[in-house]
């Protein structure tokens, strides 16, 4: 495996790939969320995996290996079923992280009371201070092009992610070894959930919410040599890597943190805290803490330019201004990185309207799960429909099993994506979401306003065609 990862592949090594994978998807911030289901969290992450996880990285496999001129939901879509819908799946990638970039922002702002105090982590005005100032800087980074966010991703994914990420699967294990008191004990009656109530299956939305983005990288195939075989290669090395770390993750703070005390937003704090204390390693929680905020910086980095370059390609057809097409000297749309902040700044008001820190988080947490879910819709549909239309393409990577292998794979990913689609409309309980009519309504309102949206760009288009019709007539 190291002469796998260390093996250069242009200006992009595997590992550099292996770390925007993983640096994207296997964020230690998930794990308060997921540590909160107890007992049926393994359950649900081997569910997850099978029904979406493996799915999503085949598929992505396939699909980035075999189009490598340009890579992304919004080129597969649009061979698979025109330009309309190749913009519906972009946009719903883009539009999702503009509601997920306060959620992993709080979780800086939440690790970074350790450093400053931590009663600041209830604060809300204290929250959205932090979260516009870091991604703001961010957006700045990234301003600079690719290969600096890319190298800035890696060493930071190291660093603040790989880590902390052994260090409590570590101190875990230690504690298990010891004898320690525990939280949560297996049975077996609870390691399965109930399946004739909706709560158990809720929790379906945050481990899925960890699973998110396996499909990201494939917009910077074209600057990857050798794609064909690179690609598949990172996205093997990285589906193993985070279903491994998320499960033993997760444990480590269900295990020791009570399921009632958990807080969504500096949870891994608690669990860390209550490790080092107990090992008389008190000592190292600022230097810990540094790391984890390192991490969560540079996890947001991939998030912040990919969907936005996937975005830039449908510019291209018309869909957004011209002025969204503007790109810098390092050939980064400046104009449309911009307005994702802008955005984001005003999603930031979730924090307010909640009543709750926990209960904003979930929102949006559920919020953001939902409108990828959509995409992905698109994009297993979309996978079943280009290995017919296009069964004369060579496929250095294929999924076994032909036709028959893409259909089975396919709808495996769409069992998945539909049950997290259902369960996502139901609140959870234990968290103080103001109600379940309160958190309905704000959920389904957030969710048109994050959609109507693309009818208008449909409207812009089609104008910007007609006027380049009359046009071509007159001149």
């Amino acid at each position: 495996m190291n002469q796998i990862i260390n093996k250069k592949v242009g200006g992009i090594t595997v590992f550099t790939l292996v770390m925007l994978i993983t640096g994207s998807i296997d964020n230690i911030r998930n794990l308060p969320t997921t540590a909160l289901f107890g007992t049926t969290l393994v359950f649900f992450f081997i569910f997850s995996a099978i029904v979406f996880l493996i799915p999503a990285g085949l598929v992505s496999a396939e699909l980035a290996s075999t189009w490598t001129e340009k890579g992304g939901i919004y080129h597969w879509t649009k061979l698979a079923f025109g330009k309309h819908w190749g913009f519906v799946a972009i946009w719903l990638q883009w539009i999702n992280t503009m509601v997920w970039y306060p959620t992993i922002l709080s979780f800086i702002a939440g690790t970074l009371t350790y450093l400053l105090d931590p009663s600041l982590a209830n604060s809300k005005l204290y929250l959205v201070s932090v979260i516009l100032i870091s991604f703001w800087g961010l957006t700045i980074v990234n301003l600079k092009g690719l290969h600096l966010s890319a190298k800035f991703a890696s060493i930071c994914a190291i660093f603040g992610m790989v880590i902390p990420m052994l260090l409590i699967i570590s101190l875990f294990l230690i504690w298990m070894i010891l004898g320690k008191p525990l939280q949560i004990h297996f049975t077996s009656h609870n390691i399965f959930p109930t399946f004739h109530t909706t709560d158990s299956w809720i929790s379906l939305t945050a481990i899925m919410t960890a699973f998110l983005g396996m499909e990201l990288a494939a917009v910077h195939v074209n600057e990857i040599k050798n794609p064909q075989k690179t690609f598949p290669k990172a996205l093997f090395i990285s589906v193993i890597f985070i279903l491994v770390t998320m499960v033993l993750g997760s444990l480590a703070i269900a295990y020791i943190v009570p399921a009632a005390t958990i807080n969504l937003v500096d949870g891994i704090m608690q669990a860390f805290q209550d490790y080092l204390q107990t090992f008389h390693m008190g000592w190292a929680l600022p230097i810990l803490t540094i790391l984890l905020l390192v991490g969560s910086l540079g996890g947001i980095i991939n998030w912040i330019i990919s969907p936005a370059k996937g975005l830039l390609h449908a510019t291209e057809d018309g869909y957004l201004p011209k002025f969204l097409q503007k790109t810098n000297k390092y050939n980064v749309a400046q104009n449309l990185l911009i307005l994702q902040a802008i955005v984001v700044s005003v999603v930031c008001l979730a924090f307010i309207l909640m009543p709750s820190v926990n209960g904003s988080y979930w929102l949006l947490t559920d919020l953001s799960t939902q409108l990828y879910m959509l995409m992905y819709v698109l994009m297993f549909l979309g996978a079943i429909v280009l290995k017919f239309k296009y069964s004369h393409v060579k496929r250095e990577f294929a999924i076994p099993g032909g036709k028959l292998g893409m259909i089975f794979v396919g709808l495996l990913g769409l069992v998945g994506t539909f049950i997290t689609l259902i369960v996502g409309f139901f609140p959870p309980e234990g968290i103080n979401v103001g109600g379940a009519w309160h958190y309905e309504i704000s959920f389904s309102i957030g969710l048109i306003l994050m959609i109507v949206p693309i009818v208008l760009f449909f409207w812009y288009q089609k104008v910007g065609n007609k006027a380049k019709v009359i046009e071509n007539e007159f001149a």
